[in-house]
């Protein structure tokens, strides 16, 4: 029984010693832990306040559009930054956000560049389907519109691709009379095949598109509008029934009841018009 008890307690002490050994290695383990992350952040610390590490002019800044490289000249326009300042203060999302405010710019992605020190910026420009005429206090002001209805200063967009051309399609009027209904009315004219050279929304009771048939009338913009410019590519070959010269205006503010209003004085509105003409 003695010998028992004496083996039971000499195990009792070489596990406790093993215990002891155990956390001691765990105390070591943590210090050198503890360590290398204060010297690998002092050393992080150190590089970032280096000289290097600073954005000190405009040169270092690489803005894309696409395939295309954009001069510097054109990136200093759009960024506003202060020279010089350390690389690692600068904040990306605040910068891709303030070029998103830009009224030709869609989306941003800025990065750090390391190696040389510098900033990638790669921007989508808005692409313009129509340029936008709005007159108010005795002055003309000139837009562009994207599918989305989204307007830009033409100067803007210019300074930016001053080598592109200006989309055909030209839009009449103040652009809060036509952005509630701006991408369905885009959608439907850009797909039909009847070409539309002008959309006249001066008129709030009545938008008038020029189309290669005619002025056309369609009313008050609602949810019918898709309706009217399909009834209108069911049209298009008006011109071998009726002498183009003849014709005023296709109403189709009832898009059931397509009508021409014929320019002879004696010629009122005439029947109802097939839609298949």
């Amino acid at each position: 029984m003695a010998g028992i008890i004496s083996v039971s307690r000499t195990h009792l002490a070489q596990r406790r010693q093993k215990l002891r050994r155990r956390r001691q290695m765990r105390i070591i383990q943590a210090i050198w832990r503890t360590f290398a992350i204060t010297g690998l952040a002092s050393g992080l610390l150190w590089m970032a306040v280096q000289p290097m590490w600073m954005l000190k002019a405009p040169k270092q800044i690489v803005m894309k559009s696409g395939n295309k490289l954009l001069s510097d000249q054109t990136t200093q326009s759009l960024l506003v930054l202060s020279y010089p300042q350390s690389l690692w203060r600068i904040e990306p999302s605040a910068i891709a956000n303030s070029l998103k405010k830009q009224p030709t710019i869609a989306q941003a992605i800025v990065r750090r560049r390391l190696f040389p020190p510098g900033l990638i910026i790669e921007i989508q420009e808005r692409v313009p389907v129509a340029v936008t005429q709005t007159r108010g206090n005795k002055k003309v002001t000139i837009g562009l519109l994207d599918a989305s209805g989204a307007w830009m200063p033409l100067e803007k967009y210019t300074s930016l691709n001053p080598t592109k051309k200006l989309p055909n399609l030209r839009v009449i009027g103040s652009p809060n009379k036509y952005c509630l209904y701006w991408t369905q009315l885009h959608q439907a004219v850009s797909q039909s095949p009847v070409k539309v050279m002008e959309i006249d929304c001066q008129n709030p009771t009545n938008l008038i598109l020029k189309t290669e048939l005619g002025n056309v009338h369609l009313g008050i913009p609602g949810p019918q509008l898709s309706e009217q410019i399909k009834v209108l590519a069911q049209m298009r070959h008006l011109p071998t029934k009726f002498n183009s010269g003849q014709i005023e205006y296709i109403d189709l503010k009832n898009p059931e009841l397509p009508l021409v209003q014929m320019n002879q004085k004696d010629q009122k509105l005439t029947p109802k018009i097939p839609k298949n003409i």
